[in-house]
């Protein structure tokens, strides 16, 4: 009978080692559920109130407290109630300094705005079942739909959540039409909206750049004619962005013309 080859013992432990470096650090894990908590509430919490939405007993969150606010990333108010920090600001200065994302989307969002558009929102993955809000306009028009910078919204429903979880990475296309992406009634019965992609450098997929609004203004004619400067914009944040934009653009001008 052939012998059976046995993995060397060097290799086993290399390996066994790089599977326990891939699950993490649990107590990271533990510290970091305990900042999400507090930024989804956006309020402070008492002791209690992280533990329960944590699921940490209270003895552990208080041990991980001590952590949090030796290094600025939580604070502890007069009443003992628990709000993020200082460093949490620093965080986010940090990230739109490397991102460009505000110098960047906003102008073109105000653009969109200015030309009679429904309320435009950027949106980036989060996990596997969310997506963020990194960016909000509202538009001009007398009602909207309620949706602001830092909501954490479904992936797997809206226009901004199907272009997250199918066009990773960018690939090829015909028609610059094939890209956007639309909802009607999904993740809130009475709005609708359109959206589609935005990519960095490599075809990376940066976000979803949307159009959304009151399901009543969303009829097909008017879907058609925010394509046009919707997909005009995520083309020029695209190449802003340093990426290639996988598609015919669409000239200023035409955009402009066809959207008045």
């Amino acid at each position: 009978m052939p012998k059976t080859v046995k993995e060397s013992p060097a290799v086993s432990a290399v390996s066994a080692g790089y599977a326990a470096n891939m699950r993490g650090v649990a107590a990271v894990d533990r510290a970091l559920s305990i900042a999400i908590a507090l930024e989804t509430a956006k309020e402070p919490l008492t002791l209690s109130q992280v533990s329960a939405a944590t699921g940490l007993y209270k003895s552990a969150v208080l041990r991980l407290m001590v952590s949090l606010e030796r290094c600025g990333l939580v604070a502890r108010r007069s009443d003992q109630s628990y709000v993020l920090g200082a460093l949490a600001f620093r965080f986010g200065k940090a990230y739109e300094s490397v991102s460009h994302l505000e110098e960047t989307l906003l102008p073109l969002m105000h653009e969109l705005v200015a030309q009679g558009m429904e309320s435009p929102s950027f949106h980036v993955f989060q996990d596997a079942e969310t997506r963020l809000c990194l960016l909000r306009i509202d538009s001009n028009h007398s009602t909207l739909d309620r949706v602001r910078a830092g909501d954490v919204l479904p992936l797997k429903k809206g226009a901004a959540g199907k272009v997250l979880r199918s066009r990773q990475p960018s690939s090829p296309v015909d028609d610059a039409q094939s890209l956007i992406e639309t909802s009607f009634g999904e993740r809130d019965a009475s709005c609708a909206a359109v959206a589609g992609p935005v990519y960095g450098p490599g075809g990376e997929l940066l976000g979803a750049l949307s159009l959304s609004g009151p399901l009543e203004r969303f009829t097909a004619a008017s879907v058609k004619k925010m394509s046009v400067p919707l997909l005009y914009a995520c083309e020029e944040a695209t190449r802003k962005f340093g990426g290639t934009w996988p598609a015919a653009g669409m000239p200023r001008a035409t955009a402009r013309r066809r959207a008045a």
